[in-house]
């Protein structure tokens, strides 16, 4: 089946006709205005709806397309931070005519186009799942340099540190953890095991055109490992021509810096049939010792990322996408940053060389019936790293990860009745290997997976209503037979501005030998390893969400309110219990098999915004309150009491954010974060023996300034500053020396810190 899926999708990709599009000397021109000012907008997109034609209007608010097809055509306005306007013209052979669109600035994107929820171009508002979209604007307005540091500025996901010697972080989702979690780049699957130990840390925003966020199963697209939800991170397409530069340079009280550096171009042929995104950054942070015991507990880091997004449009209805990026990333934490790794007394240094793209071709019909993709994506994973404690000479290692991704999907669309049936099928071939070298302890590890998955989905969708059902039909090399995994969705509007939506979703994880938590870290002054129970099964899950999403315009002010409460019970779960040392003293765990858990809580959301001429307010907030238990008391050390709570997950958390533009130019920010009490667990090393520790809360809050100076027409330069961690929230009980638990980290990760941002748009 693999073989099929990979000859169709590239004979398919390699024989791509080159359609001349039919020239009729049919023209549209044009200018688009903003409603309220009545000022022209420049830049503001325009495209002909079912087709690639498209342009861009001018510095002026004009626009031109030539050479259209006839009939009647329904032309699309689209502008960040304006709500999309759809215009129908007639098209006449040998006529120029001309249409004015007025279009309507709203504060917040409750109906922009997603594609997470069922891997085509949907508006959010009828969308069959609810889909958060993380947009530049928040990129901005909280000065993240990349995609793990914005994540937590959306209700029931959190994102914490988990590693003070090499700043691993976890992504969790509704109270699961990072491995229950599909992280997409472009909607492909490129992160393996050990890619996402890192990966989030590893896109820098200069590449991110938004992330689109789905909690729960909702969609038969994915895959079975998106229990939790899926983040899909949606890199730069080129629109216009334009190139920009920018410096953001942190200090924090120990004279720590972080400083990141980003070059953006974009670059786009006259007829737009052929564009670039190109893209740079390099980031650059020292070590973080908050005691002053000359052990990190933040690493000192260096990476830079380059890469392009292109595409060229064959015809009017086809286009191939191509997506390229390298990623040099050094880290290194514990104590003697100057000397080598196996001078200190405790090190872990990761030095990661990352090649990662992927080849697209859709077409679709001229009726909008018919749609096709193939795909492949790639990424390639070399890491040299050593995990040691004691001036070991032996704990240094080699790690090759290759995965590799391609796919065939085709939608047909078709009326039924009065509603409108999309059905979409597809096929997969994902294949990940791994070789994985720690010599010095005799740990040799290969690992290759063979995922073979088929999909079918089908969505009815009505004005008020649609229902979406479809199931995953996958073989896993490590499990003898396939496995199907369900899933289905309901969306009601019963009155205009208010969606109410149900779904079920079910899911699975295979018992893979290297998986995330095989991260290797210095505990306790020894090594410490993860190996699997040779009877360990399958985890499977079953997942329900219900929610109601609210809409209303006052006048000048908008209002958004969200509630999901959302249930996952999953059986034969995963755990990690302590076993023992092994001949040279390592400490070892095994990977078992639980009975049960389950986790169940709720998602709170709103949002509140105020325009008036060049004065703009914008709240949002979001609260999750949620449960995470075993159904049996769990034991991880023999020292520690069982006990139903997970680990590391506060039944409460939340974020806020304000935005305030009191004129036109200068703007004010401030969000914050609050994270709840939760059991860590704390290794025995610094500590006589193992404990758990109920950690108290945290409230992380930062604040930016904004301000434009525009030098000549559009080119404008951006000068901010700001705080980071305003109330230096910080654990308080950190280890100390060279026996401490470097896994023993929780809350923020970075201490009070000053930062100002120079940004030149041109």
């Amino acid at each position: 089946m693999r073989k099929i899926i990979q000859i169709l999708v590239l004979a398919l990709i390699c024989a791509v006709p080159l359609w001349a599009q039919d020239e009729y000397d049919a023209h549209l021109v044009g200018h688009v205005l903003d409603e309220k000012t009545g000022e022209h907008l420049p830049y503001v997109t325009v495209q002909v709806k079912g087709t690639n034609i498209g342009t861009v209007t001018d510095e002026s608010g004009h626009y031109f397309l030539k050479n259209l097809p006839l009939g009647r055509q329904i032309i699309v306005f689209s502008y960040v931070g304006y709500e999309t306007e759809e215009l129908p013209v007639d098209i006449k052979e040998n006529t120029t005519t001309e249409l004015k669109a007025v279009i309507r600035e709203v504060s917040q994107q409750l109906n922009s186009v997603v594609v997470t929820a069922n891997r085509y171009a949907t508006k959010r508002q009828e969308a069959a799942t609810i889909v958060n979209v993380l947009s530049p604007t928040l990129f901005e307005t909280t000065a993240v340099t990349c995609a793990s540091d914005v994540l937590s500025f959306q209700p029931g996901l959190r994102v914490e540190n988990t590693c003070s010697n090499c700043g691993k972080t976890e992504l969790r989702i509704n109270g699961l953890q990072g491995q229950y979690t599909q992280i997409l780049m472009d909607s492909r699957p490129v992160f393996s095991s050990m890619a996402a130990v890192y990966g989030l840390e590893q896109v820098p925003t200069a590449m991110i055109d938004r992330i689109e966020v789905v909690r729960g199963g909702g969609s038969a697209m994915y895959g079975a490992n998106a229990i939790a939800g899926v983040v899909n991170i949606i890199t730069k397409e080129p629109v216009r021509n334009f190139v920009n530069i920018s410096n953001t340079s942190h200090l924090n009280e120990h004279a720590g810096y972080d400083i990141h550096t980003d070059l953006n171009a974009s670059v786009m042929s006259e007829n737009h049939k052929i564009g670039a995104y190109l893209f740079a950054t390099h980031r650059t942070r020292s070590e973080y010792d908050r005691d002053n015991d000359g052990f990190s507990e933040l690493p000192k880091l260096r990476a830079t990322t380059a890469g392009a997004r292109a595409f060229f449009k064959t015809s009017a209805y086809s286009k191939i996408t191509l997506e390229y990026h390298h990623t040099t990333d050094f880290r290194r934490g514990g104590n003697r940053l100057d000397q080598e790794p196996h001078q200190a007394d405790i090190a872990e240094q990761l030095r990661h060389n990352i090649d990662a793209g992927s080849l697209a071709f859709d077409w679709f019909s001229a009726d909008g019936m018919h749609f096709i993709s193939a795909y492949s994506a790639l990424q390639h994973i070399g890491r040299e790293s050593y995990f040691g404690t004691g001036r070991d000479t032996a704990a240094y290692g080699r790690s090759t990860d290759l995965t590799s991704i391609t796919g065939l999907q085709y939608r047909f669309s078709y009326p039924c009745g009065l509603a409108k049936g999309d059905l979409s099928v597809g096929a997969e071939y994902t294949y990940n290997g791994l070789h994985d070298r720690m010599l010095g302890y005799h740990r040799d590890l290969k690992q290759d997976v063979h995922l073979v998955g088929v999909y079918a989905q089908n969505e009815w969708k009505g004005n008020q209503w649609s229902v979406l059902v479809g199931a995953r039909l996958e073989k896993h090399n490590f499990l003898l037979k396939p496995v199907c995994t369900p899933r289905a969705t309901f969306r009601y509007t019963p009155i205009d501005g208010l969606v109410l939506r149900a779904g079920y979703s079910s899911g699975y994880r295979a018992p893979q030998a290297y998986d995330e938590d095989l991260h290797v870290a210095a505990v306790g002054g020894q090594v410490s390893l993860i190996t699997l129970d040779p009877n360990l099964r399958p985890e499977y899950s079953h997942s329900a969400t219900l929610s109601a999403d609210w809409y209303r315009q006052f006048g000048k002010w908008e209002v958004n309110l969200t509630a999901e409460g959302f249930y996952t019970y999953l059986q034969d779960i995963f755990m990690l219990r302590e076993n023992g040392r092994d001949a040279e003293g390592n400490l070892l765990f095994v990977r078992t098999n639980a009975k049960a858990a389950w986790v169940g809580g709720l998602n709170i959301e709103g949002k509140l915004s105020f325009q008036l001429s060049s004065f703009s307010f914008q709240l949002s907030a979001g609260y999750t309150y949620q449960q995470s238990r075993y159904t049996d008391p769990q034991q991880w050390s023999p020292f520690v009491p069982a006990n139903t709570r997970m680990l590391r997950t506060p039944d409460h958390y939340g974020y806020v954010l304000l935005d305030v533009k009191p004129f036109k130019d200068f703007t004010i920010s401030i969000n914050g974060k609050a994270t709840g009490s939760m059991l860590v667990p704390h290794l025995a090393g610094y500590i006589p023996q193992d404990e758990e520790t109920l950690t108290p809360a945290f409230w992380d809050m930062g604040i930016r300034l904004a301000y434009d100076v525009h030098l000549y027409k559009h080119y404008c330069l951006e000068i901010s500053c700001g705080v980071k961690n305003v109330l230096d929230q910080f654990q308080s009980d950190i280890d100390k020396g060279e026996f401490r638990d470097a896994s023993y980290i929780y809350g923020p990760s970075m201490p009070r810190t000053y930062f100002v941002g120079l940004t030149l748009k041109i």
